[in-house]
């Protein structure tokens, strides 16, 4: 379950600061490249910020 919220979050803010990018400000795109170098940096340290919220709010993986 952690995983599918944490994948579910991700996309919906890439998606997000995409249409943001679109109808506000290009600098919405930086969102979306801080959010792809989480992405990335969890896979190898298996560390993100949200996982660590959601398991201390009783979200179990």
């Amino acid at each position: 379950m952690l995983h599918r919220i944490l994948r579910g979050v991700a996309g919906f803010f890439v998606l997000l600061s995409l249409v943001l990018a679109q109808t506000h400000s290009k600098s919405w795109l930086l969102f979306t490249a801080f959010v792809g170098l989480n992405l990335l940096q969890s896979a190898f340290t298996d560390w993100c910020p949200l996982k660590r919220l959601l398991e201390r709010l009783g979200v179990r993986g």
